[in-house]
């Protein structure tokens, strides 16, 4: 399968430097192999691939580029740990974390390509990169989906709209060809209407400085009118805090939750949440989502664990093997306030008064998509301990389906 119409558009681009804003699947990836070997082809080459952490470079193009490579015939040696190949012609490739930015330094490149540009720091490139590019008249390939506009990736494309220099492109994931169109219609009832546009429109236009965007009251909060001594099963979202100790209840819908009541207490430790959970609701069934971190968190005394202390109580305990991303929580939970098509699957009680609150206040530092934890205005713990559950049980990070497999192309 040769390159789409886009990436084909970008890989003709004679502009030395190349900023691509795309839409999830278009073929990001694709491009960025593509531009390494383009370039390492020539002997004696130096070219490298930038993410944001070591890691994501071994996930997103390490086994592919070596695969591609191994086909072309191409490798004269690979070292693992290093992430580098060194080709038959003395072109080198290497794969680098930005999270490392002395891992950078000191070596003249032909080529940059920096991946997911919207989470690495604007002095990577002014500081770091773009002086490796000065002796060879380098060149760089800029690729990522939009965060909003509180971020390098932003500014960087503003620019380079506008200077003759640059290049500058913006793809939907539908206009990618990769992703069938019934695929991304059906993700519009996982994500929320921000979220849809940003991962699939490649918009930069959805910052907005509250957290939880999505919230309505006139959508979203609505009285619960069953009886407790009816309910069988309930499910517990808990944030493991010394002050305040923050708790929901919910029981789950027939397309998602309602949350039903909540504790807060201050001062307090997990056994006294547990005792009070009890106190409320001594003979329903009991599933709890809290806080990974309680693994090895105690917040009280005999050296147990929190989350110890919620197994021993008899309750169904279910976590994620590492933390969630915040931004996966903040997804998830948006998404089911208010999903694309306009469905609200998230319910909370109007006595649920602290969890509305947050809700509501919840914000960004100024100009960064980081949630203020400021002290005593800190809104974040009732959202907290319901995005765990909510991310555990309605996750956004779907697997998109694509058409095909999608190969290189010619170089």
């Amino acid at each position: 399968m040769p390159l789409t119409k886009p990436q084909a558009e970008v890989a003709a681009s004679d502009k030395r430097f190349k900023v691509v804003c795309a839409g999830r699947r278009f073929g990001k990836s694709v491009l960025a192999i593509r531009e390494l070997a383009k370039v390492a082809r020539h002997p004696d080459s130096k070219v490298m691939y930038v993410a944001p952490t070591y890691q994501m470079c071994r996930n997103i193009v390490w086994g592919p580029l070596k695969n591609k490579l191994r086909d072309l015939n191409w490798i004269k040696k690979v070292n693992e740990s290093r992430l580098e190949i060194i080709l038959r012609n003395n072109s080198l490739i290497m794969l680098r974390g930005a999270d490392a930015p002395d891992s950078l330094r000191g070596i003249g490149l032909n080529a940059a390509i920096i991946d997911e540009v919207a989470d690495v720091k604007p002095e990577v490139w002014t500081e770091v990169l773009r002086p490796t590019l000065s002796d060879k008249g380098g060149t760089a390939l800029f690729l990522g989906t939009p965060k909003g506009k509180g971020n390098f990736f932003f500014d960087l494309y503003n620019m380079a709209s506008t200077d003759k220099t640059w290049g500058a492109w913006q793809f939907t994931t539908l206009e990618g060809g990769n992703v069938p169109e019934e695929e991304i219609e059906a993700a519009k009832n996982d994500l929320d209407p921000m979220t849809f546009l940003q991962e699939y429109g490649a918009s930069f236009n959805t910052a907005t400085n509250q957290v939880y965007y999505a919230f309505k009251p006139e959508n979203n909060v609505k009285e619960y009118k069953i009886e407790k001594d009816k309910l069988k099963n309930i499910i517990i979202g808990t944030d493991f805090n010394v002050s305040p100790m923050a708790t929901l209840v919910a029981v789950q819908t027939m397309t998602g939750l309602h949350v039903i009541d909540e504790i807060c207490l201050y001062s307090s430790n997990t056994d006294e949440m547990v005792q009070e959970v009890r106190n409320r609701y001594p003979t329903q069934h009991i599933t709890c989502f809290p806080d990974p971190a309680g693994v090895q968190r105690k917040t009280s005394a005999g050296g147990r664990t929190d989350i110890s202390i919620l197994q021993n109580a008899g309750w169904n305990v279910k976590y994620k093997p590492r933390h969630p991303l915040v931004r996966d929580r903040v997804n998830a939970v948006n998404s089911l306030l208010l999903n694309s098509n306009g469905d609200s699957r998230l319910l909370i009680d109007p006595k649920c008064k602290e969890l509305i609150k947050c809700l509501t206040r919840f914000s960004y530092k100024e100009g960064t998509l980081i949630p203020d934890k400021n002290g005593t205005n800190d809104y974040s713990h009732f959202p907290d301990a319901l995005g765990y559950g909510v991310d555990y049980m309605f996750p956004v990070t779907r697997q998109i389906k694509t058409q095909k497999q999608q190969t290189f192309g010619m170089y």
